[in-house]
């Protein structure tokens, strides 16, 4: 579970490295988005039978940095709208 943690707050973080101009996240949300991310590319590296969604692999990790990425631009597009509403 530990692990777990670690390995979604740095594909929190490399995703936020990864995504252009700057976010306003914090670590939670950078944690929290970093596991989403890798529960879907694991599951997807899954779906494409590179084995289990909890093993460590090239693809599942690359898979989970990018749809951290989506998660991200996401985030700060909800983010946007609501402090350009007020």
């Amino acid at each position: 579970m530990i692990g777990f943690l670690v390995a979604g707050l740095i594909i929190g973080a490399l995703a936020r490295l990864l995504k252009p101009g700057r976010q306003n996240l914090g670590l939670l949300a950078t944690l929290g988005l970093g596991l989403v991310g890798s529960l879907i590319g694991g599951t997807i590296a899954w779906l494409l039978g590179t084995g289990s969604i909890w093993e460590l692999n090239v693809l599942g990790f690359v898979l989970s940095v990018v749809a951290a990425v989506l998660l991200v631009g996401t985030a700060e597009a909800v983010a946007g709208k609501n402090r350009a509403v007020r």
